[in-house]
């Protein structure tokens, strides 16, 4: 099955590398398409959203990776890409829960999104505590080293 994906915006921001940059307090904008914008309606209500974006910067030798230590560190168990947070991962989506500061027509101004600039946004949805909040997450120990 093949799949076909198209933006509906676009992030804007002064980060180039997220390894290096604080983006957990960075405010950036995320542009949405004109043609996209009515879909926008109401969303300034919402305090956080939800955004899907694709890793454009994922090489395609790194989609290839299937184990990786988690955040890059060697005293982490070796772990499948499909239980971390690794960008190096099959379809490199990435999705971010961030602060909404400000809605200016197709404009979203947003705080904690861990994405480059002219990384392309693939979906926006409302944070919503009782669908994304499980009562009784649990992680592994490691997760929290």
């Amino acid at each position: 099955m093949d799949m076909t994906l198209t933006p509906i915006g676009v992030v804007k921001n002064s980060i180039k590398d997220l390894e290096t940059e604080d983006w957990k307090k960075a405010v950036c904008e995320i542009i949405v398409n004109e043609d996209q914008k009515e879909a926008l309606s109401l969303i300034e209500e919402f305090s956080h959203v939800i955004v899907l974006y694709w890793m454009h910067k994922v090489s395609p030798s790194q989609r290839l990776v299937m184990r990786v230590h988690p955040r890059g560190r060697q005293d982490l168990p070796l772990v499948g890409v499909l239980a971390s947070r690794s960008p190096a991962r099959p379809n490199p989506i990435g999705v971010s829960t961030v602060t909404l500061l400000e809605r200016r027509d197709n404009v979203l101004k947003v705080m904690g999104l861990d994405a480059a600039d002219g990384t392309p946004v693939l979906d926006i949805k409302p944070y919503i505590p009782g669908y994304d909040s499980p009562a009784k997450a649990e992680t592994p120990d490691w997760v929290t080293k």
